[in-house]
């Protein structure tokens, strides 16, 4: 392989650029988290490219593909941009030729939890990328991504690994994203003035219990140990599982419809049915033992997604790259028989439950506070808080808007994709994203401590269970 030297100029300046609060955190002594985001090609891999592709492609999107964090003489961590040795960057990891495609899931799987345990060196940019050449059940071949969370969160990530793919039908046309916008309330100005003041004052509620039961769990109160969670300290080090499985985004939809509630709710129910049905069938002891899920959540003031284009342009990076989220401390509902009869109940529970903290400035006061933290005790002790945050709950669920058309990358059909947050605190990490008619659904989970395969199934059965109810009772 040829050697090359990058350099992408007329980006930045020549200064050194502050690296954002987020990133500080996210990169730091107690916490280093990523994202592995994995492309699946419908025809064997061609990896000749690669490296034209990188310069190309990549790099431009954004100058902190071409940086490394480095400090100050005040200590402060700065972007400073460096020469990219692209080919320090592209793994292709080698298995025995001409087996099974279940062998060579058991290869992938096992080589994602090895290259999620493993930590950026800090003297070169935080991505690689990882070209897995070997069929498996669900592709003829693997493309993965792994790219530090201090370089963005998932809405710039995203749409940095989608400005390098065309669409299949016409590669001069965009790729489009399903349409979602916050609903306007209608009755505004017939509301009463009863009804306001009683709205404010329950929000000002809401916002001190959901703010204070934060701090709480965030500082010593600490979910059971239960199937899903071992409560082991140093668990973002041990060996992970990862499955995945699909649902249809039409089945979802009907739902959606019939129970007059949104595709995140369902989802968000779908998944903490199946959880809990996880739970009761591997331990009737600790089947309803206290758990709690943090949902990541989006703060850009956006109606949806805008297009690739502007997702990554330079003029509006300001506001839209970055690490730009909180997230929502949401109890796991128990299951009982009245769930069990009727399973939509987990649907409402969670959109009750959502609905009310996003209604309250819970997240926002959340914001101020690791801001106070960071300010007076520094960038280190901010990062402890949220480790803790991390640890003492139960998992972390995440998920993504993907494109509606098939798309492809340098003449390879991309069949599927997924992506999975690593170097997280827990035991159980579940991610969701779209693509076509299909939502897929991440799951990383301690090895040894969860069963794959029963952990699937609860949840296939808890989507089953949902659709019989939602849509054919």
């Amino acid at each position: 392989m040829e050697h090359q030297k990058i350099n992408i100029g007329g980006l930045w300046s020549d200064d050194e650029v502050p690296v954002s609060p987020t990133g500080q955190y996210f990169n730091s002594s107690v916490l280093s988290i990523s994202v592995l985001s994995v492309l699946e090609s419908d025809i064997p891999i061609d990896d000749s490219p690669t490296l034209a592709l990188l310069k190309d492609l990549f790099l431009p999107i954004n100058p902190r593909f071409s940086s490394i964090m480095v400090k100050d003489k005040n200590g402060v961590k700065q972007w400073k941009k460096v020469d990219v040795k692209l080919q320090d960057h592209v793994n292709v990891p080698t298995f025995p030729q001409g087996k099974s495609p279940e062998f060579y899931d058991a290869c992938l799987n096992d080589y994602l939890s090895k290259i999620a345990l493993e930590l950026f060196p800090q003297g070169r940019p935080l991505w690689n990328i990882h070209i897995f050449k070997y069929p498996t059940s669900n592709a003829a071949g693997s493309l993965v991504f792994k790219l530090h969370h201090a370089l963005g969160d998932g809405f710039s990530l995203m749409g940095a690994l989608l400005s390098c793919l065309k669409r299949c039908d016409d590669p001069a046309l965009p790729l489009t994203f399903p349409n979602f916008q916050m609903k306007a309330d209608l009755d505004d100005e017939k509301t009463s003035v009863y009804k306001r003041v009683t709205d404010t004052f329950s929000t000002v509620v809401n916002s001190a219990s959901d703010f204070g039961w934060s701090l709480l769990k965030s500082s010593f109160l600490q979910d059971d140990r239960t199937p899903i969670r071992s409560g082991v300290e140093g668990v973002e080090f041990l060996p992970m599982n990862l499955i995945t499985m699909s649902l249809s985004l039409d089945q979802i939809k009907e739902i959606k419809v019939n129970l007059g509630v949104t595709i995140n709710d369902v989802l968000t129910g779908v998944i903490f049915l199946g959880t809990r049905l996880y739970m009761d069938a591997t331990s009737q002891e600790s089947k309803n033992g206290v758990s709690t899920a943090l949902v990541l959540l989006n703060t850009r003031n956006i109606g949806g997604y805008t297009s690739v284009a502007e997702m990554i342009d330079a003029s509006a990076a300001e506001k839209q790259w970055g690490n730009q989220f909180g997230f929502l401390h949401v109890s796991v509902p128990e299951l009982n028989e009245k769930e069990c009869s009727n399973p939509n109940q987990f649907v409402y529970k969670a959109q009750k439950i959502i609905k009310q903290k996003r209604e309250s400035a819970g997240v926002f006061l959340t914001g101020r506070l690791l801001e106070t933290v960071r300010k007076y005790r520094g960038p280190e002790a901010t990062a402890q808080y949220i480790r803790s945050t991390l640890k003492n709950s139960s998992m972390t669920v995440s998920n993504m808007i993907g494109p509606l058309e098939r798309m492809s990358l340098a003449n390879h059909p991309v069949k599927g994709f997924y992506f999975m947050l690593v170097g997280v605190p827990q035991s159980l990490t579940i991610t969701m994203v779209s693509y076509m008619k299909v939502v897929r659904i991440a799951v990383g989970m301690e090895k040894g401590l969860m069963d794959p395969q029963k952990y699937k199934s609860s949840v296939e059965s808890a989507f089953h269970m949902i659709y019989k109810a939602a849509v054919k009772s």
